[in-house]
């Protein structure tokens, strides 16, 4: 086999790598094509392990993807700047692959190299000497990346307890509401908030068409039946150290739901743009 027929049959693999590093169907596959092309240049005779060279060189440039991005002081990008075909793409890799919707949202929360670390290593077995050639660095600063980004892909949240009864009771009330808003029980969705519940906005992630700040349990619980779609592209997720939820159609943060709990109801809804100010932790167990 010629090193472009080993090529395309390490393409789905490469391909699959690629999506967990940049998050993207979209820029996967740039990624893989531009390896490809290097692939066409490159002489056979000079490698002694082709699907290592594709492993490193679709690495890299996946990388170069992300540092970019970080130079541009991009936050996780928007799913709704994504175009439609785009989004649907990436919810199918989604479900053909069995890659978590969490998994994709925390992985954004890491830097260019611990992503880069942690998706070749513990994801894809690639030995930590290859990994250091991708990130020009020694195995040793791999290993400590590596480590960095498992710390914060499991650290808890701060805040309220994960063993408190508070807690617990807070993460029912959370898995209910989204519960409901997925089949849109408005009634049920009313019986979850208390009567002068509020839901705010930011301008960033308002739907076109909805209002900023919408009051009252029935206006809130009927409007939340209107965005079912948005509600089956969410996660249940710690958000600064309680139950909440992340919006990510295709793996993409497109807005953090916060909950303001208060007497056994859900007083207060903000739904916000994401940032790398928020502090948001590996999803709660659903009860």
């Amino acid at each position: 086999m010629d090193l472009i027929d080993e090529f395309q049959a390490a393409r789905p693999r490469l391909l699959s790598l690629a999506h967990r590093i940049v998050g993207s169907v979209h820029d996967a596959e740039d990624a893989v094509q531009a390896a490809w092309l290097r692939t066409q240049t490159a002489r056979p005779q000079e490698i002694d392990n082709p699907d290592g060279w594709f492993t490193t060189v679709t690495a890299r440039l996946c990388l170069d993807q992300l540092r970019a991005r970080e130079r541009r002081g991009e936050v996780p990008l928007l799913a709704e700047a994504v175009p439609g075909e785009q989004l649907a793409a990436d919810e199918e890799v989604l479900r053909r692959e069995d890659v978590s919707r969490a998994l994709m949202v925390l992985l954004g929360r890491l830097t260019p190299a611990q992503r880069v670390a942690y998706v070749l290593h513990d994801l894809f077995a690639v030995p930590f000497d290859q990994v250091a050639s991708v990130l020009d660095t020694a195995p040793v600063n791999v290993r400590k990346l590596a480590s960095r980004a498992r710390i914060r892909l499991r650290a808890p949240g701060s805040g309220v307890g994960a063993g408190s009864a508070d807690q617990a009771a807070h993460t029912g009330i959370v898995d209910a509401f989204l519960a409901a808003a997925r089949g849109g029980d408005v009634n049920r969705l009313m019986a979850l908030m208390v009567p002068d519940v509020v839901r705010t906005v930011d301008p960033d992630v308002l739907p076109e068409g909805a209002a900023a700040e919408v009051r009252g349990a029935r206006n809130v619980a009927e409007e939340t039946g209107h965005f079912t779609d948005r509600v089956h592209a969410s996660v249940p997720m710690l958000v600064d150290g309680r139950p909440g939820a992340v919006i990510a159609p295709g793996g993409r943060p497109l807005a953090v739901i916060r909950f303001d709990i208060r007497q056994g109801g859900i007083a207060g809804i903000a739904i916000t743009r994401p940032g790398r100010t928020d502090h948001v932790s590996p999803p709660y167990d659903a009860r």
